[in-house]
This record gives structure tokens, sequence and C-alpha cells, in this order.
């Protein structure tokens, strides 16, 4: 080899190194100032928008991106296509997108854009503004965008819309011009064809003109409740005469990356005293077949925020509302929408779930489209666990629904990876399974790995040290092996990358005078930890943990009150694991995972003697 193509050989490798390894952290900054007009005759409204972009990235950014959300809801786009084709469309969509009528649709038109003053070359292609900038945004640098438009709110399909299911006039989320998400990975300009967002973090300061009989709830802390009164500010505040009939809402939210609203001329508006002084705010439709569950929902509501407060960390914002709206369940900054004709556990159930993204998603600010196990997966879990408490179901194993979902897929032979993008699943089924079940198993099944104690302990450092940033399933994993002291690359690469399933077994049993002697078998080619409970003649108890090589670490007693034996290290390569019990003792029964923590495809084979009970 020549000393030129060494030389370029070595500069090329050097090169690559630098860019793998240039990990520090930065994220972009939006500050936002709109003012809208909304007609609720007509549905609908005008914007303004000033937004000052900074740079905090490396790179010299020569165009942006706006997401235009309501762009999905016309004939023809690529969400009516996908929900056409897909194999199990989702109920809500089906092929309504297809049939809305010219009022009925939502769009958003821009018609002026300038950077710095300067107009600018954009073309609208689906849900995405593609933006061509006359100066490029230096690393380091603002620049402030200025941008008008008109729009309609589209009939309730998805999340957003009109006179949903319900009767609520107005749910508006993903309602205006988005800057779409730039990061290390570049930008995030996806269209919107059906599943979740990821966003940039910023102040919002929002001023909504609507017509002055309606009650508006969101994102944000509310400027002039003495004006626009409708429940907001001093009790019995009364509302200010309008303004040729509307009143003007101006709210104020820092530090956030979304800004959501809703509005009916119906609402009643209670307020609740959350836990550190937050003010919780409910609004529901005046259904006297609903107010009672809405009014016992609000304490619930508080407990709730209280687990969450101390099992993760702590709500940083002062208010949170509750809103009846959408078509289900969905978070947003400082509240979520969710359908109130339900049952009162269901109303329970759906606010947990929702208040818990509050944390993992809001806070902890993953990529929905690329992680999106890590947003609904870690909801799932840790407001499973907060429904077992604040409701006193009492399950030994909460997430219980969870693996049984996981086991289906995992045995349907039509599980792709948790790392497919969110609009890239086959089917529907697939992603809800995917999300929702196996990013809670992901979770509870780490707290056998590494410990319930050690796993509490990471959600407390991973909020400390992530909360108002965009974590990755790495920097999650990272944070679990600083707690824990277990090396876990196995974990997250096996679990979430690939389709491994986990399925080990009990080979044989032999005795031989006071000696037994267990052969255990790996099936499965994602590697675990092993814990085998084993009852013996004279009722005692005792677990066996053989620990897993490449973790590098070994968990303590799970249960202090029961005689725990490690034994030496499994290697994952060797598929059979062979041990003896020389205590003289008749073994009577034995299970590998008695907790059904570890999501075993195939627990037929997990145990031995047990049908003799």
């Amino acid at each position: 080899m020549n000393y030129v193509l060494k030389t370029l050989l070595a500069l090329m490798v050097t090169t690559t190194m630098v860019a793998q390894n240039n990990t520090s952290y930065w994220q972009q900054k939006v500050d936002y100032e709109m003012e809208i007009d909304m007609d609720v005759e007509t549905y609908q409204y005008d914007g303004k928008q000033k937004l000052v972009y900074t740079n905090n990235s490396p790179e010299t950014l020569d165009r942006v991106f706006y997401h235009l959300y309501f762009n999905a809801f016309q004939p023809g786009s690529e969400m009516d296509v996908r929900s056409k084709t897909i194999a199990d469309p989702d109920g809500r969509v089906g092929d309504r997108i297809s049939k809305l009528s010219p009022s009925e649709i939502g769009y958003i038109k821009p018609s002026k854009l300038t950077q710095d003053g300067k107009k600018l070359e954009y073309e609208v292609v689906g849900t995405v503004l593609e933006v061509t900038l006359n100066k490029p945004i230096q690393p380091g640098e603002s620049s402030t965008f200025k941008m008008e438009w008109e729009a309609q709110v589209p009939v309730q399909i998805r999340r957003s819309g009109r006179n949903n299911e319900e009767g609520v006039a107005l749910s508006m989320t993903q309602w205006y011009p988005k800057m779409a998400e730039y990061d290390f990975q570049g930008w995030h300009a996806d269209p919107y064809i059906g599943r979740e967002f990821h966003s940039v973090w910023g102040d919002f300061d929002v001023k909504l003109t609507i017509d002055a009989d309606y009650t508006v709830g969101g994102t944000g802390y509310l400027q002039n409740p003495e004006e626009v009164g409708h429940g907001y500010g001093p009790k019995g505040l009364k509302n200010m005469k309008p303004k040729n009939g509307k009143y003007t809402w101006h709210f104020k939210a820092p530090n956030v990356h979304d800004f959501t609203w809703a509005a009916d001329d119906e609402y009643i508006h209670d307020t609740y005293e959350g836990p550190n002084g937050v003010t919780l705010h409910f609004l529901y439709k005046n259904n006297p077949e609903i107010i009672e569950n809405w009014k016992n929902l609000q304490p619930k509501t508080a407990e709730l925020m209280k687990f969450f407060n101390e099992h993760i960390g702590e709500y940083p914002y002062k208010q949170y509302s509750v809103i009846q709206g959408g078509d289900g369940g969905m978070e947003y900054g400082m509240c979520t929408l969710i359908t109130g004709e339900r049952k009162f556990g269901s109303l329970v159930g759906v606010t947990a779930h929702e208040l818990a993204h509050s944390w993992f998603q809001f806070l902890l600010a993953t990529n929905e489209a690329k992680h999106e196990w890590m947003d609904e997966g870690f909801t799932s879990y840790i407001s499973a666990r907060a429904m077992n408490e604040v409701m006193d179901e009492n399950s030994p194993n909460p997430f219980s629904g969870s693996y049984r979902g996981y086991n289906y897929l995992a045995t349907s032979g039509q599980e792709q990876p948790l790392s497919t993008h969110a609009d890239r699943y086959a089917t529907n089924r697939n992603y809800g399974i995917s999300a929702y079940s196996k990013g809670a198993v992901f979770m509870a099944q780490l707290g056998y790995v590494i410990g319930e104690e050690n796993l509490q302990k990471t959600l407390n450092r991973y909020f400390d040290e992530w909360a108002f940033k965009h974590p990755t399933p790495n920097d999650f994993i990272r944070v679990a092996e600083k707690v824990s002291g277990f090396e876990l690359d196995w974990y997250l690469t096996d679990f979430t990358q690939t389709t491994n399933t986990i399925d080990y077994g009990i080979k044989g049993i032999e005795t031989a005078g006071n000696t037994t002697t267990i052969t255990l078998e790996r099936i499965g080619l994602m590697p675990m930890p092993i814990d085998l409970y084993v009852t013996y003649e004279d009722g005692s108890e005792e677990i066996f943990h053989m620990p897993l090589q490449m973790a590098r670490a070994e968990k303590a007693n799970p249960y202090p009150n029961m005689k725990w034996t490690v034994l030496p290290d499994w290697a994952w390569a060797y598929p059979t694991y062979d041990f003896e019990i020389s205590n003289g003792k008749t073994v009577k029964t034995m299970m590998i995972d008695a907790t059904n923590r570890m999501a075993d495809i195939n627990p037929e084979n997990n145990s031995w003697g047990m049908d003799s009970e």
C-alpha cells in the first residue's frame, strides 16, 4: 500500500471516529408569538405567528420545515390513503377522510412568510411546508420568521377537529404551523400519516380571540382571567363585557414543545388543588349523565399526580387540565384531551395514562415516531403501577395484560422490531401491541433483570438527567447501567432492535443419594439471567439465581425472607446449564421466574412438579 493511500485511509478512520463520538448534547429552541381569530360559525380562523428560531446545533441550516398537520384531513392525503390500504384500519378513521366535503376538510394555508423581514420561497407538500432560507442560520444564531395563514378546522376524525361524537365544539391539537425538529439525526419533517409527534422546546405566547360564550382550556397560564372569567381567576369572578361578541384569551407557556387548546360553549369548568401547589382544571360538557364521574375524577387525578411525582420526578408546571374532547385520549403540553362519556374506572384509567405522558414524552420528550415504545410503553408501565395503587386493585402483577399482548405478538410470526418507525408497522395491531405492550414489558422486565429498587432509582435519575430534553433509548439504558452497575447493551439490542424471543426451560432433573442435578436449557435467542424457585418436601423454599455473564453484575435478593443462592454465571453461548443441590432435601417443585416478570414465550416448560399440587 503506497503512502498516499495509507494517509487517506488514516484520515477517513479519524474522521469517522470523531463523527461517531461527537455526542455532546444540544437542542434547538423556538419562541412563538401567535394571534388567532376564530369564527365558530364557519370553523375557520386567521393566524399570525412570530417565531424566533435559535440554532444551537453545530451545523449551518439553509432550509427549514414546518408541519401543517390539518392538511392530513383532506381526501387523497397520505393519512386517507394509508387508512384505506392498511389491513386493519383504525375504526375512527376508516374511509371518513375520503368523504369529507370542502367545508368539512382541514387545511392550513400560509399566505405570507418572511425571514428577518425578507420574503421566503416555500412549497406546501402535503402536511409539510418546505422552506428555502434567504440567509442560512449559522450555529449559535437566531432568526425571526413571521407567517400569516388561514385555516379550517376539520370535522373530528383523529385527535383534532370540530364537533366530536360527544358534542365538543373544538379540539385544537396540532393546529398551527409548527417548526419541525432538527437534532443530531437531522430534520424530522415526517408527514402526518396517523401516529404521533416530535417537537422543539420553547416558549409560547398565544392570544386567541373567540366567541364570548366559549370556555377555553389547554396549555399554558391564562394571563387575563379577570377579562374572560369562565371559572378562571378568583372565585365568583364574572366575565367582562365582550368586545364585538368575543373575548381574547391570552396564554403563556414557558419551556414546552406544544400548545393545545379546546373550547366549547357548554363546558363546566372546575378547579381542584393538586400536589405542590399545582392547580388542576377540569373542563367537561354539562351533561347530567357524566357530571358525577367528572367530580369524582378530580381527587383521583391529584392522587395520580402525587404518585408520578414520587416515582418519576416532580411535575414542574403549576397547572394541568383534563379536558373532554378529542377521540379517545391524547397527551399535550400541560393538558390532555379525553372522551368523557365513560364508566368511572375507564375515566380514571384514561386520565392516569394521559397524565403519565406528561412525564414520558412531554418532559422526557422522546421522538415518538422513532421510539414510540418509550413514549407509550413507559407510560403504560407507570400508569399500571399508579392505577394498582390509587384504585386499590392489589394485583401482584399489574403488567400481566401487557405480557399477554406481547406473547401473542411474539408468537404470531408477524412481529417487527421496536426500532420500526411508527408509521411503518404492517398493521395497526402490530403497532399497538409493540408500542404499548412490549414497551411496558421492556420496563417491567428490566426490574426483573436489575432489581426493582434499581429500576426505581433509574426512573428518578432518568428524570433528573433528561427532563426538558430529547432522550434516546441509549440515554435511558446508560442511566440504568450507571444506577445498577449492570452492562445492559444486550438487553436494549435484543429486546428493541430484533425480534429475538426469550425461552428457557427445565430440561431434566436427576437424583442420586443426597444430590439432585438440575439441567436448564436456553431455547430462545435472547439471553436473560435466571431465577429458579425451588420448594422442598419439608416445606422450605430457595431461589437459585444464575447471573447472565454478559451483564457483568448480579441483582440483590428480591425476597429477603427467602434463601437466595447465587450460582456461577451462565454464558449465553452455552445452550444448557447444570447445577447440583446437595443439601439432602428432596425437591418437590421448581419454577423459572415465579413472578412472571420475564417475558418467556413458552411458560409450559418453565415448571416441574407443579401438576402434583
